[in-house]
């Protein structure tokens, strides 16, 4: 990686220029301001305007991949400590000059590569074809094996549904804590909410949610979520969205390596900060997709649209790359084939993997209570081996790094 030095136009450009290409702008701070560089269609996709960016969760409304690629600037007009841009797409921003100067971009030449993308064995479900994975409440409260059962379908499916679950919070807790202790975050520990708005995210909206995975603004995102329907009265819609992001990654790797690699190798920043009292950012940034240390295998997905930041260390070629890579697995997780849509009921729990399968719901109306919470990663995968493999099998293979089968820490 190498970092340049960008020549500052003449003054008789005015106030912004164009590279050939239409790739990269670059806009004086003002009157007497230096001059900054951004790439294009990042600079587009960064309006933080409300209609970009929401004004109560600070998360991104806008749809990224629906911006035209070549997205041209039509307009711009410096004031005093603004600038506004009209582009191609009949899109108004306002760019404060203290933000573009925190975001500007530095020539980086980051040479494209990155691990292959790998996959473990696993089972992915087809609407129509298979039977929901499916498991007793009744049976999972009674003894261990219904549980491992229970976390065998979540491992090789992605998710599981639990039918017979009492309409009740207290009875859904007991039901998650068979499994292992819940994990608290700035939600609290085990939910019980209305779409209030009690909390300064989009799920706590009635509003339409893409598929995304939860919690990409930790260092550690929560592996396990379920969801309770309770009760939804004056009103319809909410239905409930799974796309298995395994088998879109394995698509997109077949269909395009190189877009593959470009999910693993570009790292982004990501926040909650809807919340006064709230700015939650991972410890690094993270790409997409992650393979793990020693098995090489991907192993995680961070996919949120919402809650991405905007990024500052790349250049343009990188950001090309990205954006097209990006879009490319946007499109893929949006094909009818890909999507699970169920309707959750009073009495039905749905729990899944959050590091693999993406989620959302339809916009709904009326009023909807859902109960439900989040369990760590070393829990889950702790209480699977146990219960797969017993006690003894696990301890003696503890730091083994073989990708055996029978090996209990090849289970990721």
């Amino acid at each position: 990686m190498s970092y340049g030095n960008e020549p500052e136009p003449p003054s008789s450009l005015g106030p912004y220029s164009q590279d050939e290409e239409g790739k990269l702008v670059r806009l004086r701070l003002g009157p007497a301001g230096r001059w900054s560089s951004f790439g294009k269609f990042w600079l587009r996709e960064n309006c933080q305007c409300e209609l970009c960016v929401h004004p109560d969760t600070k998360q991104r409304i806008s749809d990224t991949f629906s911006i035209p690629r070549k997205v041209a600037i039509t307009e711009l007009a410096p004031r005093e400590n603004t600038v506004k841009v009209t582009w191609s797409d009949r899109h108004s921003s306002l760019y404060s000059y203290s933000w573009l100067g925190v975001h500007t971009h530095k020539k980086i030449n980051r040479r494209p590569g990155g691990s292959p993308l790998r996959l473990r064995p696993f089972r992915f479900f087809k609407q129509g074809r298979d039977e929901l994975p499916t498991v007793s409440y009744e049976e999972v409260m009674d003894g261990d094996f219904a549980v491992l059962e229970w976390l065998e379908n979540i491992y090789q499916w992605g998710f599981c549904f639990v039918k017979g679950v009492p309409v009740d919070p207290h009875a859904t807790e007991e039901l998650l804590e068979r499994i292992s202790f819940i994990r608290n975050t700035h939600y609290g520990g085990f939910w019980d909410f209305t779409s209030d708005l009690t909390f300064k995210d989009t799920a706590y909206t009635s509003e339409f949610l893409g598929a995304h995975t939860d919690n990409t603004y930790f260092t550690d995102p929560a592996r396990l979520q379920l969801f309770h329907l309770l009760s939804h009265t004056d009103g319809d819609g909410g239905t409930n969205l799974l796309v298995d992001g395994f088998q879109a990654a394995s698509i997109l790797n077949e269909e395009n390596p190189g877009a593959a690699k470009a999910l693993l190798s570009v790292k982004h920043p990501f926040h909650a900060s809807g919340n006064d009292d709230v700015c939650i950012q991972p410890a690094d940034h993270f790409p997409v997709f992650r393979n793990h240390g020693y098995l090489r295998e991907l192993y995680q997905i961070r996919w949120n649209n919402y809650d991405r930041a905007p990024k500052r260390d790349w250049w343009v070629d990188e950001q090309q790359r990205w954006y097209d890579a990006a879009r490319h697995f946007d499109q893929i997780i949006r094909r009818p084939e890909m999507e699970v849509w169920t309707q959750l009921q009073p009495g039905t729990a749905l729990i899944f993997d959050n590091w693999r399968m993406l989620h959302g719901r339809s916009q709904f109306t009326g009023k909807r209570r859902m109960c439900g919470g989040y369990i760590n990663n070393d829990d889950f995968i702790s209480r699977y081996r146990l219960l797969k493999f017993g006690r003894e099998a696990v301890l003696r293979h503890i730091g083994d790094t073989t990708r055996h089968s029978t090996n209990p820490s090849r289970f990721i």
